[in-house]
């Protein structure tokens, strides 16, 4: 297997789907798009010119020159070095979805999933030897063609050149690809992600900030942080020369006692209205609303992605 790959086949036409195929043919793959939606054409060309505004230097015709839309999903992979699948999380529909593209995609295609909570020795369970060696999980954070993580997770008959080629590949497209040691649901970043809204949730129903409240002490503090550096360095640098070690034994006492107080929030409908309402609130709601801020968004994390790579 080898990085050098020029046709990749993205299976799946939703929101991560598109960010993928824009981001491949931004960097000159050619990219076949297969979904069973009637309007596939159409949203392909109606989401390329906001995807494209998203991805320096990109644009939107340059991008559609290389994305050939097909409902037939035998014809997507033919030939293909990668497919990147990006349906729906469920488990049973994975399994047949990718006994489908195994059959059809060539012997030597890394077969990828953006799953975002379901692991690859799950998913590859009904496949023989040859084909499960080749599948794993490579998920993004969303958006996929802006945020640099790709989370590559092999399951537990993922073969090794697999996974590096799979590493290699999504480097070479800027992307910041971490490999996971140990297959566990949810993975790293979306685990995480859950944590910090568990929190945020019970904090807003508390009546102790208001949703966009709780989205500016987090900008102003954590998120700016930890953009720069990660949790433990983070109580590295803030225990001084000490280091996490003064950290821990100076704070960790007081810190481990809050854990036993961190909310945990049911999703009722009454809790959904409240965090929906608060949110819409302050940020709208609707295309006019999603596309004003999501270009926005966009516009801010590549110039925190611009920001991360100088070097000193």
């Amino acid at each position: 297997m080898s990085s050098q790959w020029t046709k990749v086949a993205v299976v799946g036409a939703g929101t991560i789907g598109l960010s993928w195929a824009a981001l491949f043919a931004a960097n000159g793959i050619e990219v076949r798009i297969t979904d069973p939606r009637d309007d596939l054409t159409d949203a392909v060309r109606t989401a390329m010119p906001s995807l494209a505004a998203s991805i320096p230097g990109a644009d939107a015709d340059d991008l559609l020159s290389r994305i050939r839309p097909t409902s037939d999903v035998a014809e997507a992979v033919a030939d293909v070095d990668l497919v990147q699948e990006n349906g729906p999380e469920r488990l049973e529909f994975k399994q047949q979805l990718f006994a489908e593209i195994a059959g059809r995609a060539p012997e030597n295609a890394v077969l990828a999933s953006s799953s975002s909570g379901i692991i690859a020795t799950e998913i590859a369970a009904p496949l023989p030897d040859s084909a499960a060696a080749r599948l794993l999980i490579a998920h993004p954070f969303n958006p996929p063609q802006v945020v640099p993580l790709v989370e590559i997770v092999p399951g537990e008959r993922t073969a090794e050149s697999a996974v590096e080629a799979a590493t290699e590949f999504y480097r070479s497209l800027g992307k910041t690809p971490v490999r996971l040691r140990k297959e566990i649901p949810g993975f790293v970043a979306n685990r995480l992600q859950s944590a910090i809204l568990q929190e945020s949730i019970h904090l807003v129903l508390e009546g102790v900030v208001r949703a966009d409240e709780l989205d500016t002490v987090m900008k102003a503090s954590l998120g700016g942080r930890y953009a720069t550096v990660g949790p433990f360095e983070s109580f590295h640098l803030g225990g001084g020369p000490g280091g996490i070690r003064h950290m821990m034994a100076h704070l960790g006492v007081g810190m481990a006692e809050r854990w036993k107080d961190l909310g945990h929030p049911e999703l009722t409908e009454d809790t959904i209205a409240v965090i929906a309402d608060q949110t819409e609130a302050a940020y709208g709601a609707g295309p006019a609303a999603y596309q004003q801020r999501s270009e926005l968004r966009d516009r801010k994390q590549n110039a925190i992605n611009t920001a991360l790579h100088e070097q000193p």
